[in-house]
């Protein structure tokens, strides 16, 4: 039960942390980084404050205790006179002989016992701490023991700590008082300049939920500078120019393709209008001819933009699905749509082929050659010519007419959707402007590339230049 409601408060904790903004969250995290610094700075700080007063004083009892030493050898006046020296700098003095009597003292100590058991003072130089009977305060108690005149004697010095620990403490009492003050401003700035780096992208999200689909015209404001919110709000206008070109493109697509939907509807409906009221008009072998027309423009109307739909759900620049991807022989496509070419036409039609081999989806190559041939047949004056190549690594299929050349300017737009670059063709004649638009795609789609040239030998007409990526050998 414990358990479960830690886990609960945790959990609150938690969750409240990830709601705080970053303001609020960026302020505690420097606030704690900054605690943390004060801290180990403060302890360092008053860790070497204790030990260099510390050791000043075992250096200013060493001192004395040497000078009285050397004077308890020449001249005992002059020694009191170091002694009572020393007492008047607040330090307490004894000299002792060898049996431990005290021979030499400063004023506080005159008739009191040694500070120290001089059985247990080691030879040489010894600090140590303990308590005066005249005083509050600890003393450092600094022993040195040597020989005068050939015997041993022992002197005592002791300075009190209590001055070093009023030092300490007035310095913790100022890291107690400054290190909150410190925090508080610290946090106050982040909390301030966090905030002013924010507000842009304040401005920017209030700007994106104003924006909708309906109108994607507007823009996130761009702070001055090349920091990351500038390059954020770079970067979000850029996707709103490509959202919007987008858009702009879906919907010049979907008024393009009802407009082309409506016109083999509307004749199928004036034909039916006809053969209802004036039935003596109707003619039923003319009537079936052309809802047969019709029919067959509206279903390769519809199987093109269901085939561009599914290219741009796939991504125009990617690859096709890998279960779609197959070897096919592109020699033998072009085998079959010349057959079905000359068995369709009274042009002149020449063939060219070479064993080509890619990987892809074959129907779909299919409506490519298919396009690229009825596009060649539409504009044509006596002759269409189909040629299958390999070069290097490609294979490249050439389909060429004798027609009017297409316009330099022109040999990039043609292959838009719904382009006719002769406006004044019928339907018939002109087909929907979705067929260049497949071929592209579905190229593009394969790894490969299609372009518009002039004709090989300077001929007249133009040529349809595709190029794909051969399949590997089987010893690759």
């Amino acid at each position: 039960m414990r358990n479960g409601n830690l886990e609960r408060v945790r959990d609150r904790v938690v969750a409240r942390w990830r709601g705080a903004g970053v303001q609020v969250r960026s302020t505690v995290a420097a606030v704690l980084v900054q605690a943390l610094v004060v801290l180990a700075a403060g302890g360092l700080l008053l860790l070497l404050l204790r030990d260099d007063l510390r050791q000043s004083l075992e250096a200013s009892n060493l001192a004395t205790a040497q000078s009285v030493q050397a004077l308890a050898q020449v001249d005992r006046e002059d020694l009191q006179a170091a002694i009572d020296a020393a007492a008047r700098r607040r330090a307490a003095v004894q000299l002792l002989d060898a049996d431990g009597n005290v021979v030499a003292s400063s004023a506080d100590l005159r008739g009191a016992a040694p500070l120290l058991d001089p059985a247990t003072v080691p030879t040489g130089t010894d600090h140590e701490k303990v308590r005066l009977p005249f005083d509050d305060d600890a003393y450092l108690v600094t022993s040195l023991s040597g020989h005068v005149d050939g015997e041993r004697s022992t002197v005592f010095v002791a300075q009190s700590l209590g001055t070093g620990e009023d030092t300490l403490h007035a310095a913790a009492a100022g890291l107690a008082v400054a290190g909150p003050l410190l925090l508080l401003a610290v946090g106050f700035a982040t909390y301030v300049f966090v905030g002013r780096a924010l507000r842009p992208v304040t401005r920017i999200r209030r700007t994106v939920e104003g924006i909708s689909h309906r109108d994607l015209s507007e823009r996130v404001p761009r702070p001055p500078g090349q920091d990351e919110v500038a390059r954020l709000a770079t970067t979000m206008n850029a996707m709103l120019d490509r959202l919007e070109g987008g858009e702009a493109v879906r919907r010049q697509f979907v008024s393009d393709a009802s407009h082309e939907l409506r016109s083999p509807v509307a004749t199928l409906r004036a034909a039916a209008d006809i053969a209802l009221t004036q039935p003596e008009r109707a003619d039923p072998a003319d009537l079936a001819r052309l809802v047969r027309g019709e029919a067959q423009r509206l279903d390769r109307l519809v199987s093109d933009l269901l085939l561009l739909a599914r290219l741009d759900e796939r991504g125009r620049a990617g690859t096709l699905a890998e279960p779609e991807r197959e070897e096919v022989d592109l020699d033998d496509l072009v085998t079959d749509e010349h057959r079905r070419l000359r068995g369709t036409t009274g042009l002149d039609v020449a063939l060219h082929r070479e064993p080509a081999r890619v990987l892809g989806d074959a129907s779909a190559l299919a409506r490519v050659l298919r396009n690229l041939v009825d596009n060649a047949v539409r504009h044509a004056r006596s002759s269409v010519a189909v040629e299958l190549r390999r070069n290097g690594s490609q294979a490249v299929l050439v389909v060429t007419n004798d027609g009017a050349p297409v316009p330099v300017a022109d040999r990039e737009r043609i292959f838009d959707r719904f382009v006719r670059l002769d406006e004044s063709r019928t339907r018939d004649a002109g087909g929907s402007g979705l067929g260049l638009a497949v071929v592209r795609d579905v190229v593009t789609a394969h790894g490969g590339t299609v372009r518009v040239e002039d004709p090989e030998g300077g001929a007249p007409g133009t040529s349809f230049r595709v190029e794909l990526p051969l399949a590997p050998l089987p010893s690759d």
